[in-house]
């Protein structure tokens, strides 16, 4: 499928460039990282490492969607955030595209933070929007046939499939990271996906009127 326009992702990844180029040449990558990225420990309290103003903690996970680590960071992000996002944005829309990359910020980001509610390591990148959009691509293009399972229509079943296939993915990465591939949220990647495949059917409806 030819991508079309798609004014909202690919603005969404020019203001990740610049932002990330900006904060390299100031020297505040590390302290937007700090300030902006999703802590999970800052949940119920106001400050980690004071002194200095911290963007509030319910705005993090947007936040810190745009901020990344490292130039292989935002490349690899950026790469698979233009392939399938331009090919998104097209049929669903901006404003569908919008809440999908929206929800699935925030769905990562919970799904981190219920996997260590005490860590004090700010999560950053645009992984669990990412996921959101991979899981409505994977179920929008994929040509497999899939069978209901009892009461089970055939489409949850094969969202289901999608969820179990990603997550096992997702641990593989885990168990890489564990051994020096660097660290890796993993479940803000699960996170946004399962908001992805949860929002797929509903998003569709809103964009092409219940059809």
């Amino acid at each position: 499928m030819k991508a079309q326009a798609a004014p909202l992702v690919t603005g969404y990844a020019l203001a990740c460039v610049v932002l990330f180029i900006l904060l390299s040449i100031t020297g505040f990558q590390v302290d937007a990282i700090v300030r902006a990225g999703f802590i999970p420990a800052r949940a119920g309290s106001e400050l980690v490492l004071p002194p200095g103003t911290f963007v509030p903690f319910a705005l993090t996970p947007l936040t810190a969607a745009f901020l990344h680590g490292g130039v292989l960071h935002i490349a690899f992000n950026l790469v698979v955030l233009l392939y399938i996002g331009r090919q998104l944005e097209a049929p669903l829309g901006s404003k569908a595209t919008a809440v999908l990359l929206v929800a699935g910020a925030y769905a990562g980001a919970l799904a981190h933070w219920l996997s260590g509610p005490q860590s004090a390591v700010p999560m950053i990148g645009a992984s669990g929007a990412i996921s959101a959009l991979i899981a409505v691509f994977a179920l929008i293009f994929s040509r497999s046939e899939t069978r209901a399972i009892g009461p089970i229509p055939s489409h949850w079943v094969r969202a289901l499939w999608l969820a179990a296939a990603w997550i096992g993915v997702q641990l593989l990465l885990g168990f890489a990271g564990s051994g020096g591939f660097g660290s890796i949220a993993i479940w803000a990647h699960v996170g946004g996906f399962v908001a992805g495949l949860a929002l797929a059917r509903p998003l569709l409806r809103w964009r092409f009127g219940g059809r």
